[in-house]
């Protein structure tokens, strides 16, 4: 196998040779180096300061990859044993090549250079030659992998046999890439693709690979048009695996789009459970806050409902145990939560019939999607106050106007209840991630507003015990579609079995202490959870 980089230098201070430096491989040497399937040499056939050329070339020893796939392949790839020592296979770059890219440039991969840090920052001039290439899907999938990167692609395909025309081409091409583009950069695309390309890898895929797809992917790779492709290939088909992937470039993308970290938007999970408040809860406000919710969605008659912001699924597993739901959606951007609203539904064991009526999303609930069109309702229980106020007309249209349910519950902190909070300092919120708390009025003012911005008649409904000066500890605002033409209604209300005689969910001494912080579209506060400890 054989693979070529060539740059040119742009002028004195920026001579070609610098390539050396950043390889780590000195021009007036030649290297060998030992792989577990042969010997990878580095050699530079050329060296100048106009224009250098590094060449990877890759001995496979068909007897070591016979001995460790033993006879036909670790996981049933047929090609990995290469056909048991003797087939075209050994000229062909694979993951083979990929793998001597990561042994042999280990440190360019990572883009790290102690002598000239700068030009490992900068863009280079490369070509990038593969004289034979495996391409599943020929020169036009070769194309739509590399050019969205940056690169210029010359795929030529490679005759069966120049001597028969009429036999046809092969299923391999000689590569051609022009570019400017970091060096390192270049080397992640060639490790993720070559194997992509060819659709095979020559060992046995492990959930590890997971993360190398994610290591060597990051800044490219979740933006690409074609993501679900290169992740579905890379990870040898296997379902399980190309979710998880999928699940955390999503997450990725998500985290890029509104300028934050991933951990930022991945903290849907609380570090330990919440403790309970000293004293007798019977009721904790949390079951309060449920049964009000399923009080609601009963009184309308709905049978789909979304649980937006479903955190770890407490709601969601609720809603399950009542046959009246024929289909539930939690919906969450946060793949840990998801991950635990999984266990808690036990959504591997479910009967065929019983996990027909659950699946669950990764979304996040500022953007639109065209996946929560069509239900009846959809629920946000203590959702949001977890948006940052910017975020919330998002957030408004994503719901009521582009979902657009029947029924909409939403269900938030009464900021004036916080001063029965004997352990809560004023002024203070009630966890350490809401970006607010509003009072009852602000509450009103909102719900009003987006139902009549969007067509919906609302009613407020209190949840919890209701003191007579501050209110309840949690409001709930029931939006319901207006018929086509018809004004929106706009009311109080109240929902059976919401007055209980203690609340539940009073805050901890210090609530930062026992919260991790969420974003939209999460709900896994302490107020979520405190029936674990009741």
């Amino acid at each position: 196998m054989f693979l070529t980089i060539t740059t040119t230098g742009g002028s004195a201070a920026r001579p070609a040779t610098d390539l050396g430096f950043l390889l780590h491989k000195h021009p007036d040497k030649a290297q060998t180096f030992s792989t577990s399937y042969g010997g990878a040499h580095v050699f530079y056939p050329e060296a100048s300061a106009e224009r250098t050329t590094a060449a990877l070339l890759l001995e496979v020893d068909p007897s070591a990859l016979l001995r460790r796939g033993k006879g036909k392949g670790r996981g049933g790839v047929p090609d990995a044993a290469l056909a048991q020592y003797v087939n075209d296979r050994p000229y062909a770059a694979s993951s083979l090549l990929a793998v001597a890219l990561r042994t042999v440039f280990s440190s360019a991969l990572r883009g790290e250079c102690r002598a000239m840090p700068e030009r490992a920052e900068e863009p280079l001039p490369l070509t990038i030659e593969v004289p034979v290439l495996p391409a599943k899907g020929g020169p036009a999938l070769v194309a739509r992998l590399f050019e969205p990167l940056g690169w210029r692609v010359a795929a030529e395909p490679v005759a069966l046999d120049e001597r028969f025309p009429e036999w046809g081409e092969s299923r391999y091409v000689r590569l051609t890439l022009d570019g400017e583009l970091r060096l390192a950069h270049a080397l992640r695309h060639l490790y993720v693709l070559l194997p992509v390309l060819d659709d095979a890898k020559h060992y046995w895929v492990s959930p590890d690979e997971v993360d190398k797809l994610l290591r060597f992917g990051e800044g490219w790779l979740p933006a690409h048009p074609e993501q679900k492709l290169i992740t579905s290939r890379y990870l040898s088909r296997r379902w399980s695996l190309t979710r998880q992937a999928m699940e955390r470039l999503e997450l990725a993308r998500l985290a890029e789009s509104d300028d934050v970290e991933v951990e930022e938007l991945d903290n849907a999970v609380a570090a330990e459970a919440p403790e309970g408040a000293e004293g007798e809860r019977p009721t904790p406000l949390a079951v309060q806050r449920r049964e009000a919710i399923l009080a609601e969605l009963r009184a309308r008659g709905a049978a789909r409902v979304l649980d937006m912001g479903c955190g770890q699924g407490q709601l969601t597993a609720a809603m399950l145990k009542e046959t009246r739901f024929t289909e539930v959606v939690g919906v969450d951007v946060s793949v840990r939560a998801l991950d635990i609203a999984a266990r808690r539904l036990r959504l591997d064991r479910l009967g065929e019939r019983q996990s027909a009526r659950v699946r669950l999303l990764q979304g996040s609930l500022t953007y639109t999607d065209a996946r929560l069109k069509g239900y009846d309702a959809a629920v946000l229980s203590e959702v949001v106050e977890h948006v940052d106020p910017p975020r919330l007309p998002a957030l408004e249209y994503a719901v009521f106007g582009a979902a657009r349910p029947r029924t909409v519950v939403v269900t938030t902190p009464n900021a004036e209840y916080n001063v029965r909070w004997e352990t809560l300092p004023a002024g203070h919120v009630r966890h350490a991630d809401h970006r607010f708390e509003w009072n009852r009025a602000e509450f009103a003012d909102w719900a009003r507003a987006v139902a009549e911005r969007h067509g919906y008649g609302v009613g407020l409904v209190p949840v919890g015990p209701e003191d007579p000066e501050v209110g309840p500890p949690t409001q709930m605002a029931v939006f319901t579609l207006a018929p086509a033409g018809g004004p929106g209604r706009h009311d109080t209300g109240t929902t059976a079995g919401t007055n209980a005689d203690d609340p539940a969910d009073e805050p901890a001494a210090n609530p930062a202490d026992t919260t991790t912080g969420t974003t939209a579209g999460t709900t896994t506060d302490t107020e979520k959870d405190q029936e674990a400890a009741a």
